[in-house]
Order: C-alpha cells, then sequence, then structure tokens
C-alpha cells in the first residue's frame, strides 16, 4: 500500500536525473511516481521541467498548472510555468506568473531578469532597469542580470554604466560569450576599433557557433591569407542543419573576408546568397513598400493638410531631420552639424514612425479623408516630448532616421520650424553601399537588386512629390560637393540650420560622439573623396542593379 508521499529518496532519483540530463529517464520514473502520489505537486513540477527541455511545452504548461491546482502558493511552480509561457511567446501570461512567483518569494532573483526581460522586449525600459536590479541586489554574482543590465543601459545611452555592467558580467563570468559581444557593440559604438575587435575575438573564442559575433567582426576586422577563423567560419557555414538566420549572418561576414582578400568571385558568391536568405527570412515583398508610398501620396496629395506655424507654441526643443537613401552620407551630415556647440546629436531615433503608425493605421481603418489637426497635435507634443528623455543642455537636437524622408509631409505639417537635411548621393554608389550591408528588419528591400533599384525609385518619386508640396522647405545636399568642398558646402549647411558658424564643424572626425550606425567608424576619419567611385570595380556583378538604376 502506498504512504501519502513519495520518499525524499524517490524525489532526489528523479531529481538527479534531471540535473544530469537524462530527462526521458526522470520522466519515465515521474510518470510512475504520479500514478502512486498524484497530489504531490514537486512531481508534476518536476515533469513539467521534463517536459520543457524535450520542447514539449503545451504538456509542460499542464503538468505546473497541475502542480499549482495542488499548491497555489508554490512559487517556483508559477516561475516555471511563466518559463514555458515566455518560450511560447506568450509574454502577458508568462508576466502574471512572475509577479506571482515573487509575489510568494521576493528572493527570486531569476524571476525578477525573467521579468525584466520581459519589460525590456516592450521598450518598457525603467521597469526593466528595476527588475535587473532586484535580481542583483539578491544575487550579486549574477552575471546574466549584469549583462541584460547593462544592455538596457546602452538603450537608454548610459553608456558608462553600461559598459561597468557588461564589465562585471565578464569578470564574473570569464567565457560569457554573449557578454563580450556586448562590449564589442559598445566599444564599436564609442568609436574604439581596437577594443571592439577583442571583445568580438573573445567572443567567437568562448562561442564558436556565434554567427552574429562573426558577422560583427567582420566589420571591424581586415582578413588576411590562412587566418584561422575563415576555415572555422566556412565549416560553421556548410552544416546542412544550421538555422536559416545563422546562414545569413555567416554569409555576410565570409563575404567581407573575401572582399579583403580580393577573391571577388566568392565575395559575391556569399554576398548574394545571405541577401537572398535574408529576404526569404524576412519574407519581404516590395508590395508593401509600393503600398505605403501610394499611400502617402493620397493621403497628402489629396488634401495637403498643413497647418500653419502660429497654430503651434515653439517648444524648447528645435528638431533638425537628417533623411535620405541609407549610406548616402546622412551619418557624415550628423556628425558635422552635432559638432556644433548647441547642438546634439541624437542618432537614428525610431520615436516618430512608432508615433505616426497607430494613427495611420486609425486613419486606413476609418477611411478618413484627411489627417485630423488633433492628429498632427499628438504627433507634435509625443515626439518632442521622447525628445526631452535625452536630458541634455542643446535646444537643437538631430535625428538622423535616414528612412524618414517616407514621413516629410509629417514632420512639416506637426513640426512647421524643424529643419530636413535631404542627402543625395550617386545613385549606383548608395545603392552598392546598401546592398553589402546587412539591415534591419525594416529594410527588406535592401537584399535584391532589382528591389534595390525599384525601392530607389519610389523614394525619388516621393522626394519629387514632397518638394512640390512644400516648396523651399527642404535642404538638398549633395554629398559628393561636400566631400569636394567641405567648407563651402558646411558654411550653407548651418546657414539653412539657422547656426552660428562653429570651426568644429569642420574637424567633426575628432568629436567623441556616440555613433549608433554602419558608419561609426568612418565618420571619426577625416573627409576623404572618391567612395563614390566604389561600385565601378564591382560593375560585371551589378548588372541587374545597374541596368535598373539607368534613368537615375
Amino acid at each position: 500500500m502506498s504512504t501519502v508521499q513519495p520518499s525524499q529518496s524517490e524525489v532526489n532519483s528523479v531529481i538527479s536525473l534531471f540535473s544530469s540530463g537524462q530527462l526521458q529517464e526522470a520522466l519515465d520514473e515521474l510518470i510512475l511516481l504520479i500514478k502512486d502520489y498524484p497530489a504531490e505537486p514537486i512531481l508534476h513540477n518536476i515533469a513539467g521541467a521534463c517536459y520543457a527541455g524535450l520542447g514539449q511545452l503545451d504538456v509542460a504548461v499542464k503538468s505546473y498548472e497541475k502542480a499549482l491546482i495542488i499548491n497555489p502558493n508554490y512559487a517556483q511552480a508559477h516561475y516555471n510555468l511563466g518559463g514555458a509561457l515566455q518560450q511560447m511567446g506568450q509574454l502577458d501570461q508568462a508576466l502574471s506568473c512572475y509577479k506571482e512567483a515573487i509575489n510568494l518569494q521576493h528572493a527570486y532573483p531569476v524571476a525578477h531578469n525573467n521579468l525584466g526581460l520581459i519589460s525590456f522586449e516592450r521598450g518598457q525600459l525603467d521597469s526593466a532597469v528595476k527588475s535587473f536590479e532586484w535580481a542583483i541586489a539578491y544575487s550579486p554574482e549574477y552575471a546574466e542580470a549584469h549583462n541584460n543590465l547593462g544592455a538596457v543601459f546602452q538603450e537608454l545611452q548610459q553608456y558608462e554604466k553600461a559598459m561597468k555592467q557588461f564589465e562585471k558580467a565578464v569578470s564574473l563570468n570569464p567565457e560569457y560569450a554573449q557578454a563580450f559581444h556586448n562590449l564589442g557593440i559598445l566599444s564599436e559604438i564609442l568609436g574604439l576599433r581596437d577594443e571592439s575587435l577583442d571583445h568580438y575575438e573573445k567572443a567567437v573564442t568562448h562561442n564558436p557557433d556565434f554567427a552574429e559575433a562573426y558577422r560583427n567582426l567582420s566589420k571591424v576586422k581586415k582578413y588576411t591569407e590562412n587566418d584561422p577563423q575563415i576555415a572555422q567560419m566556412e565549416l560553421f557555414h556548410s552544416r546542412s542543419n544550421l538555422n536559416l538566420s545563422d546562414k545569413v549572418k555567416l554569409c555576410f561576414a565570409l563575404a567581407k573576408v573575401n572582399e579583403d582578400l580580393g577573391n571577388q568571385d566568392k565575395f559575391f558568391k556569399f554576398l548574394n546568397e545571405g541577401c537572398r536568405l535574408r529576404k526569404q527570412e524576412l519574407n519581404y515583398s516590395l508590395t508593401s513598400s509600393k503600398k505605403f508610398h501610394s499611400s502617402l501620396i493620397k493621403i497628402f496629395g489629396s488634401a495637403p493638410t498643413l497647418i500653419e506655424k502660429p497654430l503651434y507654441k515653439n517648444g524648447k526643443i528645435r528638431p533638425i531631420f537628417i533623411v535620405g537613401m541609407p549610406r548616402s552620407g546622412t551619418t557624415l551630415v550628423e556628425q558635422i552639424i552635432a559638432s556644433h556647440h548647441v547642438v546634439h546629436g541624437a542618432g537614428e531615433i525610431t520615436n516618430l514612425k512608432e508615433i505616426i503608425s497607430p494613427i495611420l493605421e486609425n486613419y486606413f481603418d476609418q477611411n478618413k479623408g484627411v489627417l485630423h489637426k488633433k492628429d498632427l497635435l499628438s504627433i507634435r507634443q509625443q515626439y518632442l516630448d521622447s525628445l526631452t528623455r535625452f536630458n541634455v543642455s542643446e535646444r537643437v537636437i538631430t535625428d538622423k532616421m535616414p528612412t524618414n524622408f517616407r514621413l516629410i509631409g509629417f514632420i512639416l505639417s506637426a513640426l512647421p520650424e524643424a529643419k530636413i537635411i535631404h542627402l543625395k548621393r550617386d545613385a549606383r554608389a548608395t545603392c552598392w553601399s546598401i546592398y553589402k550591408h546587412y539591415f534591419t528588419s525594416e529594410n527588406g528591400w535592401t537584399f535584391d537588386q532589382e528591389d534595390l533599384a525599384e525601392f530607389y525609385g519610389l523614394y525619388t518619386e516621393l522626394m519629387t512629390f514632397w518638394h512640390k508640396l512644400f516648396p523651399d522647405k527642404i535642404y538638398d545636399m549633395c554629398y559628393e560637393d561636400l566631400t569636394t568642398n567641405q567648407e563651402e558646402e558646411t558654411r550653407k549647411l548651418l546657414k539653412y540650420c539657422e547656426l552660428d558658424w562653429d570651426e568644429n564643424c569642420l574637424n567633426f572626425h575628432t568629436s567623441k560622439r556616440v555613433v549608433k550606425t554602419a558608419s561609426s567608424l568612418q565618420v571619426r576619419q577625416k573627409m576623404y573623396q572618391g567612395s563614390s567611385e566604389a561600385w565601378k570595380k564591382h560593375e560585371a556583378y551589378l548588372q541587374p542593379l545597374i541596368k535598373a538604376l539607368s534613368s537615375y
């Protein structure tokens, strides 16, 4: 006859099997024990952990729920249930589970950490900081929590704090590849090329299967023949079970390797493969971009929503938007303006699109004829408020998100005092530079030569439309002219921005400001000419692009 509870040795046996990774063996024993002791919550909790480890998350959830029916105050089961739900993408439910675990047992570092990860993913950065700080308060040597806190500080542009947390993480765990990778990214942002390279090298040393680290390392490293990392990456790339995301990143890294070695055929073999797979990964179609651009022309063309400046009370902050195609010189121009003593360069801010998107969705859902003044006032207020988070003394703040060229109608309607600088560069130079770079998911049009050329056509069409709608409101600046006549073009630029002359703007490369774009290392060099001719040596491989751009 069975006893009411399993013996400690029976429980220890399944825990030992679970801890040693023998999940199926532990589960086999647990199934028998649960038959004898169906009301023992610890057995259901361990069974849930086994199912989760075997990838059977639905069954794991049911096991944890059984444990909680028996004992609603079982903090670990709440935490484990949260973990399974988080893996399944059910973040609201996971959040509730972690909060309940913490209510029952506040000294629960991993629960605070996971709560922080969800807050971070949702952009709730202040909440994320608090959660990671609680995790560290209860477990000061919790390397992962230090790394995660560093990531939030980096997002908040509190770079010194971020650096301290990443360094603490690797001091606690000297083989922590992700923390070394994060140190590499931060060092790159700060213009510390040698340090960045060293950190990325350590990341791939400690984790040879770290595809993203190889891709980032390739941006700062100049490869030479017989570098052992090349064979390591090629072997990694050839694996039959390699996931699509890692394959893409390795293709871009190996493309850079072969560019450095002068192997043109292999350079384009890997680059074309990486771009093709990246487009597949994003499931991108140019139809979405065409639809968005035509919608903008329809909104502002049928009934322009221009609001006269007197309706607005000028804010304390005056924004300068630097727009154009990516890789057209926007980072360089921001670096020049941000070197001025009264300007803060905020880099690529995503806020504007995030503010406008729900208003646009509502506009389309309700089939409105025009944007209402209240919508424009909301855009204005939210955007200016978002700039105050930088907490800087400068009144003039630059926003150099290049693709804000699509939002010029909203900018000049909601923020008529804003300055807009539009960068123009040789179409082939711009598009070639775009094609060879790995971009975020927002830029799916960059991974196909014909898509890229067609998007360039949409861009020129839209800029022509904005110029007609807002005459004399957009300042066109030619990248090639800037590199040829630096001082003359800089003086004209500052005059348009209503800024006094500042010699620092000529010595932009000496600025210590952080730069978070693909051009972060380039803008720390003096102005140089000739980059717009770089595409010519690859002409034979770029025929679809060149042919499609022939009219520009």
